[in-house]
């Protein structure tokens, strides 16, 4: 099954999960730098639905472990609610945010969605942080250090129970690709949920290249591929517009490289960006690098390059 060509923009302004202020304006930063304009680029059908409405950030200290959470749990319901409906109707979503603790909403609606089509589902999660603290753990309470926690099911019960199950994912349904930030509590946590980590040493030792095959080799025709994209999953050279920037991350062309041979699967069937931070951004520059990769994810390439799966049907064929 081949990626939809029908996209949907949609915007969430929101900062409320984070801990400084800011990537409540991403999504029109990327806005900025033409996204839409660049998709309809490569034949692709672009509707922008426009931005989602929800609570203001009331800049609150933590209260039993989470801050904001009240208002975490009403911007992650109405995600689930427009992303849902974005593939429940056949179009390719892609969210726009706001900062990372949106993907509980969102990878939520599309497990839903995954379930009822009787689709395997498979969670790219492309970072600099592992997102796998709970109250106990976390050093903050930001719930954006959270998501990937509340989806496997730590978590507070008004966010894990959003899409009507609990977990709404699998830790084996995870691949994180470029982390290298992770809290001491969390090392303990993710050793022993067994979540699937190629940190940066991995990169560094195998290679992008190698990387991704083995992110990408689980998946067949019947494999639906969500990819959450947090900006800071890119070296702070090349992406100084984010409130986390991790040194050491990948550089432009390992950026690339991934974006491309996700392209070249032919899965991509959802899309989060996250955390894009305008308020600390040169001249919008981190929103057109991330533009640029986004492109590539959607076909940019050099040349004219046939995908993985269509090779391997002409090698079966000879």
């Amino acid at each position: 099954m081949s990626a939809p060509r029908n996209i949907s923009l949609i915007g969430a302004p929101t900062d409320v999960g984070a801990g400084s202020r800011g990537s409540s304006m991403g999504p029109e930063a990327l806005r900025v730098a033409n996204l839409d304009t660049v998709l309809r680029g490569h034949g692709l059908d672009v509707v922008d639905r426009g931005n989602l409405v929800g609570p203001m950030n009331p800049v609150r200290p933590p209260v039993d472990g989470y801050r904001h959470l009240a208002e975490v749990v009403a911007w992650n319901e109405a995600v689930h609610a427009a992303v849902y409906e974005e593939l429940r109707i056949g179009r390719l979503p892609i969210l726009l945010g706001g900062d990372h603790c949106l993907a509980i909403g969102s990878i939520a609606a599309v497990a839903r969605h995954c379930r009822e089509a009787g689709r395997k589902l498979r969670v790219l999660w492309l970072d600099a942080h592992a997102d796998f603290n709970t109250d106990r753990l976390t050093p903050s309470g930001n719930l954006h250090g959270m998501p990937v926690a509340c989806l496997c099911g730590h978590g507070p019960d008004a966010l894990c129970r959003i899409g009507g199950v609990v977990p709404a994912i699998e830790p084996g349904w995870v691949a994180q690709v470029g982390i290298r930030s992770v809290d001491a509590g969390e090392k303990q946590l993710i050793h022993e949920t067994g979540l699937d980590v190629f940190d940066m040493r991995y990169i560094d030792e195998t290679g992008m290249r190698h990387t991704m095959e083995e992110v990408l080799r689980p998946l067949d025709d019947d494999t639906h591929l969500h990819v959450s994209f947090d900006v800071d999953f890119l070296d702070a050279l090349v992406a100084p517009g984010v409130a986390t920037a991790m040194q050491g991350g990948p550089t432009y062309r390992e950026a690339q490289l991934c974006m491309e041979m996700i392209a070249d699967c032919g899965r991509l069937a959802s899309l989060d960006v996250m955390e894009l931070n305008p308020a600390l951004d040169v001249r919008n520059q981190t929103a057109i690098v991330t533009v640029d990769l986004i492109e590539s994810l959607f076909g940019k390439s050099t040349l004219v390059r046939a995908r993985r799966d269509d090779v391997g049907r002409e090698r079966r064929r000879s």
